[in-house]
């Protein structure tokens, strides 16, 4: 088993999760197996309860895992499957420690952050290298070197590295390059800073990834070789992508970066063949078509908020040879300037997941002009509900429908709890989360998508469809295509005489990889794309 860290220096937000995960895809496709894991030093258990404003989206894995977004990369990236032991928080670790200290698990001895939390860390290490039995696992480690709550983290890896050897783990560091604008140049200061504090702790990187907006000149790549004791061909450029991030991949190859680290680890593997990677830039940047596509939500300001399904969008586009370009709709200025204005011109409609009542009045606004005006809608799950919603009150004459999360006092409630979270009390980990199975309605859209009539797709809700009134919204002309296989709970509804209008319950985007685009996102943008040039589907 070979080892590979990777830490960040100077800012926050520099990209080592983009790093880890084209680092796995380069390596995957010279024929290694690979894992890749993070480590977030918050005290959160997890950011199942942290406000997108704080966090970006929170990325849900088949086995219920509420994780940070960088996850969502490694899976897009590569063909890793993860699971609850990718992803470890400071939270885990102290709780898992103080658990054994109140079961008497240390035998009296005095808990310490060394030797007992770092080595509760070394321990996950060793339990996803055990449980992947990959050739290469990469550890992304969150934060900044210098932050206070990623010091026992860094202490970890700095004494897991002497237990398994030199020859076999790597260490990365990602860091920052600013052009200083007023004196026309880059300046390699704050990395020289970085790198002096890493090997403070005692932790000397081999590779130094210099995240730019300009070029390095080899002048300053010899100046930060010397000065941060790493050879020449040690230090990567990996400037800001013109088009895409899937770009980066390609870049870090130019930069020769898997044959370095092929060479440290002494692992004797083929040149990776990225025939594949290299047509789906092409369909990214000198696609055959191009489309807009609406995106209406309440964190639109946020890039990180709706990340996976931004993706997920664009893989839709890879599939269809379709630039997409992604216009971002804040659900409240529809509230004021009416849906006419905001969404004419788009070639499709799509509502993401959320919570909370703000801008929900906009959404459904978005749902009936999508409905009414025939443009492709996709809704994903709190949009299943707002389509619902908006069906209930203008098509089945349910007045003032809603939701029990908005109105507990309506007198329609088409989306009502789920009976599993009546009795609920804890908000961190008790949704209705993970892989679900689904079947598919014989006929249906849907089914014609995905060409199968049983999948399995990722949840985050405590909300669902309110059977009492199936029967009515299906007299109306709703259709049901998908439900869990017991038929007790609604996953998918869709309407027939609709160029393209399907919603689910649950978040396809978490399944979509930019070389496997989801069905349901293919489907539509390629209903988008003939709606924009009044072409039939």
């Amino acid at each position: 088993m070979k080892y590979i860290f990777v830490t960040g220096g100077v800012i926050s937000s520099l990209g080592k999760g983009l790093t880890a995960a084209a680092l796995g895809t380069l390596l995957e496709n010279r024929g290694l197996k690979i894992c890749l894991q993070k480590f977030d030093p918050y005290l959160n258990v997890d950011p199942g309860t942290m406000s997108p404003y704080q966090h970006g989206e929170v990325y849900v894995l088949d086995d219920g895992a509420e994780t940070d977004l960088d996850l969502g990369h490694y899976e897009r990236f590569t063909s890793v499957q993860l699971s609850r032991l990718n992803n470890l928080t400071s939270g885990q670790v102290y709780q898992t420690v103080l658990d054994k200290e109140r079961r008497g698990d240390y035998l009296g001895k005095t808990v310490q952050v060394i030797p007992h939390v770092t080595g509760e860390i070394q321990n996950r290490i060793l339990q996803l290298a055990e449980a992947s039995q990959a050739d290469v696992l990469i550890t992304e480690i969150g934060g900044t070197t210098g932050d206070i709550e990623g010091l026992p983290f860094l202490e970890a890896i700095r004494e897991f590295a002497l237990d398994v050897g030199p020859s076999n783990v790597l260490f990365i560091h990602v860091t920052y390059v600013p052009f200083i604008k007023a004196a026309g140049e880059l300046k390699t200061k704050p990395t020289q800073q970085s790198v002096a504090k890493l090997r403070e702790i005692g932790i000397t990187p081999q590779l130094i990834v210099c995240r730019c907006e300009r070029p390095l000149d080899k002048e300053l790549r010899q100046k930060i070789s010397l000065f941060c004791n790493v050879p020449f061909e040690g230090v990567i450029e990996e400037k800001d992508v013109d088009h895409s991030i899937y770009e980066v991949p390609l870049m870090l190859q130019r930069e020769r970066m898997d044959d370095l680290v092929c060479q440290h680890l002494h692992l004797d593997c083929p040149q990776p063949q990225m025939a594949h990677w290299q047509e789906i830039i092409r369909k990214m940047i000198a696609p055959a078509h191009r489309v807009r596509v609406g995106v209406v939500g309440k964190y639109i300001g946020l890039q990180d908020a709706y990340k996976s399904v931004y993706e997920a969008i664009i893989h839709g586009g890879v599939a269809n040879d379709c630039g997409v370009e992604i216009v971002r709709v804040d659900a409240e200025d529809i509230e004021r300037e009416g849906p006419e204005k905001i969404l004419k011109g788009l070639g499709g409609i799509l509502i993401p997941g959320g919570f909370g009542e703000r801008g929900i009045e906009g959404k459904i606004a978005a749902a009936r002009y999508a409905r009414e005006h025939h443009v492709p809608y996709l809704g994903l799950c709190l949009g299943m509900q707002i389509a619902t919603i908006e069906f209930a009150r203008h098509v089945a004459g349910l007045d003032r429908a809603h939701s029990a999360e908005f109105d507990p006092n309506t007198p329609h409630p088409v989306i009502a709890m789920l009976d599993s979270q009546l009795k609920v009390t804890k908000k961190g980990g008790t949704m209705r989360l993970g892989a679900q199975p689904c079947q598919l309605k014989v006929g249906s859209r849907a089914a014609s998508l995905y060409g199968a009539f049983i999948v399995k797709e990722r949840h985050r809700h405590r909300y669902e469809f309110n059977n009492k009134y199936r029967e009515l919204l299906e007299k109306k002309g709703l259709v049901f295509a998908g439900t869990t296989p017991d038929e007790k709970l609604v996953e998918l509804i869709e309407l027939p005489d609709h160029p393209f209008f399907i919603a689910s319950q649950f978040h396809p985007e978490f399944r979509s990889k930019p070389h496997q685009p989801h069905p349901l996102f293919r489907g539509f943008i390629a209903a988008a794309h003939h709606h924009a040039h009044n072409k039939p589907l």
